[in-house]
C-alpha cells in the first residue's frame, strides 16, 4: 500500500463557479483528490482544511480511510455541520482515491463491484411558462435523458427558484459581494404549480420520469395540499417540501399523499435521516457525497436505507465538483439502492479543469475504468481562475420577510 501522508494541500479555483480540492500526497508520490465546495461559504471550509484539518494529516496512513473518518469526526468535540462534514468528506474521498490508484482498481471495485452497468441520471428543465418549459424538457430529451426535473416560473414573480424570465440557464450561485433577493408567494405558486406539472405529463407521456422540487417552501399542510393534487402527474418524486430542520412534519406529509418524497440534500449525518428512513416517511435520500462526510458514511447510509425499502438518489448540482460526482458514480454502481444521480452538468472549461473518466451518455452515467476515482486536477489551469465571491440567493414573502430558500 501507499506509504505515509506528506502534504495535504488546498486548492481554490473558480473557472465560471468556484470549487474547492483538497490534494493529499503520499511519501511514493501518489496523489488523491477530494471536493470540498460548499456553495456560498467555499472559503469557510477551504480555511477547516488547511488551518485544521491538513496538519492532522501528515503522517498518517493513507490505507486506513475508516479510521482517518472516525478520527475526524469523532475525535473533535464540535462536530457535524456542514463546514465539518464536508472537509472531512473531501479528505474520505480523496483516501480512496489514493487506495483505487495504490491497487489499481476503480473505486467501485472496491465497494465490491457494479451491481448494474450504468446509472440513470436525470438533469434539469426550466422555463418560466407551460410552453417553454416544455421546450425545455424536449431539448433534455433529445441529449438522452429519461428523467427531467421540471421547474417553471409563476405568474406575477419575477424570479422563482431555478426559473428567470429571461431562460438564462440556471447558475445556483450568483457573483457580487451580497446574495440576490427573490420575492416569493407561496399561494401562487400552489396554484400554478399542479397545472404547469399536469401539462407537462400531458406533453411526454407516461414513460418520461418527471420530478420536481418545492425547495424547502411550504408548510407540513401546504405540502400535503401539493402531494394530493400532483399524485395524477405520476411523479418520480416530490423533492424538499419542508425545511429540512422540521423532520417530524414529514409524518403528516407522508398521511396526506403518496406522491414519493425527496430529501436530505442540505443533511450531512445518518441521524438526521435516522427517523425518516425507520418510519418510512419519504421515498429517496438525496445525501451528497461532499457534504455528508465521503463515500464511507454514505454507503452507511444507504445501507440504513435499504433495510427499510428507501432508495439513494444523491444531489448532484454544478456546485460540487467533477470529483465529487466521480466519487457517486463509484459509489452507484456498487449501491443495490441507489435509484438515480442527478446530474447538471458543467461547462466546457469545467471539465478541462477536471478532466475525468467518468462519461454521461443516453441519460446514464458510468464512472470509467481508471484506478481510483478517476477526476484529475489540472492546477496550473485551476490557477488562472482565482476565487470571486458568490452567494446563493436569498428570498422574501411579499411582505418583505424572509421565508426559506
Amino acid at each position: 500500500m501507499a506509504d505515509k501522508i506528506i502534504a495535504a494541500d488546498v486548492v481554490v479555483t473558480s473557472p465560471g463557479r468556484n470549487f474547492v480540492t483538497l490534494k493529499i500526497t503520499t511519501a511514493d508520490g501518489v496523489v488523491g483528490y477530494g471536493d470540498a465546495t460548499l456553495n456560498g461559504r467555499e472559503l469557510s471550509v477551504a480555511s477547516y482544511l488547511r488551518d485544521h484539518v491538513a496538519p492532522l494529516l501528515v503522517g498518517r496512513d493513507p490505507a486506513r480511510i475508516e479510521d482517518a473518518w472516525q478520527y475526524l469526526y469523532r475525535g473533535v468535540y464540535w462536530r457535524r455541520g456542514p463546514v465539518t462534514m464536508a472537509a472531512i468528506g473531501a479528505v474520505d474521498v480523496a483516501l480512496w482515491d489514493i487506495k483505487g490508484q495504490v491497487t489499481g482498481v476503480p473505486v467501485y471495485q472496491l465497494l465490491g463491484g457494479s451491481v448494474r452497468d450504468r446509472i440513470l441520471s436525470y438533469t434539469h428543465a426550466t422555463g418560466w411558462d407551460v410552453p417553454a418549459l416544455l421546450e425545455s424538457i424536449d431539448a433534455q430529451l433529445a441529449r438522452g435523458f429519461q428523467a427531467v426535473r421540471a421547474q417553471t416560473g409563476v405568474p406575477g414573480l419575477d424570479i422563482v427558484y431555478g426559473v428567470t424570465r429571461s431562460g438564462a440557464a440556471y447558475e445556483p450561485a450568483g457573483r457580487g459581494a451580497a446574495p440576490t433577493e427573490e420575492i416569493w408567494d407561496t399561494d401562487a405558486y400552489l396554484r400554478y404549480a399542479p397545472t404547469a406539472l399536469a401539462a407537462a405529463r400531458d406533453h411526454v407521456g407516461p414513460d418520461v420520469k418527471l420530478l420536481h422540487d418545492a425547495h424547502h417552501r411550504l408548510t407540513p399542510n401546504q405540502a400535503a395540499r401539493l402531494g394530493r393534487a400532483l399524485e395524477p402527474v405520476d411523479l418520480f418524486w416530490l423533492e424538499d417540501v419542508t425545511p429540512a430542520e422540521s423532520q417530524e412534519v414529514l409524518r403528516r406529509v407522508r398521511a396526506a399523499t403518496t406522491v414519493p418524497l425527496a430529501i436530505g440534500e442540505v443533511f450531512t449525518t445518518v441521524w438526521e435521516f435516522q427517523s425518516l428512513i425507520t418510519e418510512q416517511l419519504i421515498d429517496f435520500v438525496r445525501a451528497a457525497v461532499s457534504h455528508a462526510g465521503g463515500i464511507s458514511p454514505l454507503r452507511r447510509i444507504a445501507a440504513l436505507a435499504d433495510v427499510w425499502q428507501i432508495r439513494l438518489a444523491p444531489h448532484g448540482p454544478s456546485d460540487v465538483s467533477p470529483i465529487s460526482l466521480g466519487a457517486s458514480t463509484h459509489l452507484g454502481l456498487a449501491t443495490p439502492n441507489f435509484a438515480i444521480q442527478e446530474y447538471m452538468g458543467y461547462s466546457d472549461l469545467v471539465h478541462e479543469v477536471f478532466p475525468h473518466a467518468w462519461t454521461y451518455a443516453d441519460g446514464h452515467l458510468h464512472p470509467g475504468e481508471q484506478p481510483g476515482i478517476g477526476v484529475r486536477l489540472d492546477e496550473k489551469l485551476a490557477a488562472r481562475f482565482p476565487y470571486q465571491p458568490a452567494y446563493l440567493p436569498v428570498a422574501r414573502r411579499r411582505d418583505g420577510s424572509m421565508t426559506d430558500w
